[in-house]
């Protein structure tokens, strides 16, 4: 950049007197002024332009990285997702052929009956016994006099 001291401002001004005269050197001073001002903001205004459409840029590459890693990852869970369900289809047909019959079934014919195995004639509750005694459920019904008996104060 151009190196201004001292010494040559005071000989640009006594140039600029002798040429201009003293009656307009204050209005093309202040004419000067204005347009070096204008001059600075304009290129204020461009470098913080440029600055701005690098951001943009690089905004926009950091964008197609994430959307590009999020395909990926996409992808990758897809197929992970597709292997699993395969082989859980065909471990399910394995064990279907290995009982005897189609586990699945076609569509419109009822199911088949096929018997419990147990003593169906005993009456059973429907919820299971450990499950009440985890949870603090009644098991066993009692009399309302009883269960006064029970809770009364001793004496």
């Amino acid at each position: 950049m151009i190196d201004f001291g001292f010494d040559k401002l005071a000989l640009i001004g006594a140039v600029a007197l002798i040429v201009i005269g003293p009656e307009k050197l204050p209005r093309v001073a202040r004419t000067v002024g204005h347009m070096l001002g204008k001059a600075q903001r304009y290129v204020a205004d461009v470098k913080a332009e440029v600055n701005r459409s690098i951001e943009l840029d690089e905004l926009k590459k950091m964008k197609t990285q994430f959307e590009d890693a999020a395909r990926d990852v996409e992808s990758s869970v897809r197929t992970e997702v597709q292997q699993a369900s395969s082989a859980l289809e065909s471990s399910w047909s394995d064990l279907g052929a290995s009982i005897g019959g189609s586990l699945q079934e076609p569509p419109g014919t009822p199911p088949q009956y096929k018997h419990p195995k147990k003593r169906w004639r005993l009456k059973r509750g429907a919820t299971p016994l450990w499950y009440k005694q985890r949870n603090g459920i009644r098991t066993r019904a009692q009399s309302g006099a009883a269960r006064v008996a029970r809770f009364r104060p001793p004496r």
